[in-house]
């Protein structure tokens, strides 16, 4: 038995649209339930009023505000409040930091548009009728899939013993919450849960949180799902142009303090009179040591933004170059690179910016003469057979060889 108990994100601001869903979950069902008899056993427990059965979601005769209505409502019966705990423990877990992400107004639309969607997931494969805010909690919990993919998860677990364990949650929501609870074990063992709604759910949270990402309608950082994605892609892109086995990165290392060359002393001098330029770059230090490439160079160009002669460090300077060349950025990454041999030159590496740039100007920025010279450059000093070659095809394109 797994159970989440907490995660490694905290909101730092109060989320007000969240907690005023679950008061609207628990006020509604304290109205919706009564006190019934069981005329067999004598036992007493909670029930839905006889007024509350219209709004739960009935698909062989679906009124349109059924599809919202029956979310705020939960079942009664023997176990009846452990319906309304769980969603309401599920929403609180993970709804929180995702309402603070997206702000109320879009967090509220998430959720209804979860139940919504979940609602029709549910109508379209069955008739029997639904409630309960699971559709809609699964929304929220696929919204959160995407927007702290890396964020851990303390998970209790007790099976012969009890203990806690941590999971990413993108590992833990896809393969326990979605996969197994509700795929999986589903045909292992009978059950009236809605399950199809729970799918519905997620797919709605995660598509539709993938769409305010990829169309900037809302705040991401490049640990959100979609910035993974589209690093990978990157990724992709680069071993596609580093052609032959190059690879411009190689394997770089932690970053290393260098000694102070001339040109880097007047930079230095100069940003210790700028508090911010300073900060600047002590943070992008501080982003390659924990090999933070992609927020390093976010940070690189706010940096030129104020100052467009900064260098960084050696070896800073060219992994923010090679970050750039990653990501697509052809113009910055090329004045990175350029940089780097006007206040490096002499040091290894050399040959290959060189190399770089030769691509960079020859296949994106349409340059060829400073392609052609750049290649030249690295073809006097490469030793790498597959580096040689990758220079003499790109040359031979160009129609110099």
């Amino acid at each position: 038995m797994l159970l989440p108990i907490g995660t490694s994100v905290r909101p730092r601001q109060t989320p007000y649209a969240n907690y005023l869903l679950i008061g609207l979950n628990i006020f509604f069902y304290l109205l919706s339930m009564h006190l019934v008899m069981d005329p067999r056993s004598g036992a007493r427990y909670f029930d839905l009023r006889p007024w509350a059965y219209n709004f739960m979601l009935w698909p062989e005769r679906p009124q349109i505000w059924q599809f919202v209505t029956y979310s705020f409502l939960h079942a009664g019966g023997q176990m009846y409040i452990l319906h309304l705990f769980g969603n309401m423990y599920f929403l609180y877990l993970f709804g929180n930091s995702v309402n603070e992400k997206l702000g109320n107004v879009a967090y509220v639309c998430l959720y209804l548009g979860g139940a919504v969607f979940a609602g029709l997931g549910h109508a379209l494969l069955h008739t029997n009728p639904v409630l309960g805010a699971s559709g809609a909690v699964a929304a929220v919990t696929g919204a959160y899939l995407v927007l702290f993919p890396n964020t851990l998860i303390t998970v209790l677990y007790w099976m012969f013993f009890i203990g806690t364990a941590e999971f990413r949650a993108l590992y833990f929501i896809v393969f326990k919450m979605i996969v197994w609870d509700n795929i999986i074990e589903p045909k292992l063992s009978a059950s009236a849960v809605a399950y199809d709604a729970h799918l519905a759910g997620y797919l709605f949270g995660i598509a539709a949180v993938m769409g305010l990402l990829a169309l900037r309608l809302a705040d991401g950082d490049h640990q959100d799902l979609w910035s993974m994605l589209r690093q990978w892609n990157r990724r992709r892109r680069f071993r596609d142009l580093a052609a032959a086995g190059y690879d411009a990165f190689g394997p770089s290392g932690p970053v290393r303090t260098v000694p102070t060359v001339a040109g880097e002393q007047t930079q230095l001098g100069e940003e210790s009179r700028n508090p911010f330029i300073q900060q600047l770059r002590e943070e992008i230090a501080e982003l390659l040591r924990r090999h933070d490439a992609a927020d390093a160079a976010e940070v690189y160009l706010k940096l030129l933004d104020a100052d467009p002669t900064q260098v960084l460090g050696r070896q800073n300077q060219l992994d923010v170059a090679n970050q750039l060349m990653a990501s697509g950025r052809w113009a910055p990454a090329a004045s990175a690179y350029e940089k780097y041999l006007k206040h490096y030159g002499g040091f290894e590496h050399s040959e290959q910016v060189h190399l770089m740039l030769g691509l960079l100007y020859g296949r994106y920025l349409s340059e060829p003469r400073l392609a052609v010279s750049h290649l030249r450059a690295a073809l006097e000093h490469l030793t790498d057979p597959n580096q040689v070659k990758l220079c003499q095809d790109e040359l031979a394109r160009l129609g110099v060889l």
